[in-house]
């Protein structure tokens, strides 16, 4: 609202004249005509520039341009590797803070596998915290610990890297949301503190406490929204897992949860086992479907089993990464 004081120019008897032609608030002052309220006011047509330029500099927003955005972009984005190097490779380099990724596979593709390598490398190599919230029942400390013995003998690391873990159990939506907000506050308090802040937010898995809704939009929109704004608010690099589903119509598979909720990731990974020699049981296919850095089409092979990767694969064209279903396509121009 206009009154007086608020800046320079601006007197009682300004105001009142103004009102008395319907602007009553900086936003009516700033958008109106100015010549037609000089004359309709008996104002002074400069006082009124002059007032209006002093409201734009209080009240309006710093302009910035797009390399100021860029650079601050880079100072504020972190690139976390998952400790599997053709993974990264697929990524563009690993899981970028502010940022939603998702691991896309059905029963026994290995996405809670690739999620316990995905922490115990964050925990171990890189030092970080990580929150593990487990929707499903998957997580265990043993198989976590079976990935740290496998990348050091020492037990003072592998307990120091066990306690960098904090994990949650949500088996509802409703759960899952109070453990976000939760979080959220937690991080905003922990600014001052890097040892303290967690950078990385693993969600294993988000079907497990959407799919049971009935008509549960408006939900699964929030857990969304709560998962887009601490990504790229507190700079928290966040990872989910999702299941797939057959398509009524073509029956071919595609990932869950609909195209709501394709949106939601920046980059989408799809698993698949994986044929050839080697060890079959953990070789895994992990295809690119989305992503806002590299075109999609690309693929890898990834042995979960021993937290390495063999040889890459060469590179496929798109037809042949789809893998038999139907997903959303995402390829900047």
């Amino acid at each position: 609202m206009l009154r007086a004081g608020l800046c320079p120019g601006l007197a009682e008897d300004m105001i009142q004249l103004l009102r008395s032609r319907g602007i009553k608030t900086v936003v009516d002052l700033v958008s109106a005509d100015l010549e037609e309220v000089a004359q309709s006011c008996g104002l002074s047509y400069k006082a009124l520039v002059a007032v209006r330029r002093v409201l734009l500099a209080q009240f309006s927003a710093f302009p910035f341009n797009g390399a100021d955005l860029y650079e601050e972009l880079k100072t504020s984005t972190a690139i976390l590797s998952t400790g599997i190097g053709s993974l990264d490779k697929l990524l563009d380099a690993g899981l970028y803070t502010g940022e939603v990724t998702e691991i896309v596979g059905g029963p026994g593709s290995g996405k809670t596998q690739v999620c316990l390598c995905v922490a115990a490398n964050v925990a171990h190599g890189l030092q970080q915290n990580i929150l593990y919230i487990d929707s499903n029942g998957g997580l265990t400390a043993s198989r976590i610990l079976q990935l740290l013995q496998a990348r050091t003998s020492d037990e003072e690391e592998q307990a120091r890297a066990l306690q960098r873990i904090q994990v949650v159990h949500a088996f509802d939506i409703f759960q899952m949301l109070n453990v976000l907000q939760d979080l959220r506050g937690a991080v905003a308090q922990q600014v001052s503190d890097p040892s303290g802040t967690v950078k990385v937010v693993v969600v294993d898995s988000v079907t497990a406490v959407v799919s049971p809704l009935l008509g549960g939009l408006a939900l699964m929109m929030q857990l969304a929204q709560e998962l887009k704004t601490l990504a790229r608010d507190l700079g928290v690099a966040v990872v989910v897992t999702n299941h797939m589903t057959r398509d009524r119509d073509s029956g071919k598979l595609k990932p869950a949860l609909g195209r709501s909720w394709s949106f939601v990731p920046s980059t989408r990974i799809v698993l698949s086992i994986g044929e050839g020699a080697g060890a079959p049981g953990s070789q895994r296919t992990v295809c690119l479907t989305k992503s806002p850095r590299l075109p999609t089409g690309f693929q890898e092979m990834v042995d979960i089993g021993t937290w390495g990767t063999p040889e890459p694969s060469p590179v496929l064209q798109e037809d042949d990464c789809a893998v038999g279903w139907e997903g959303e396509r995402h390829q900047d121009p």
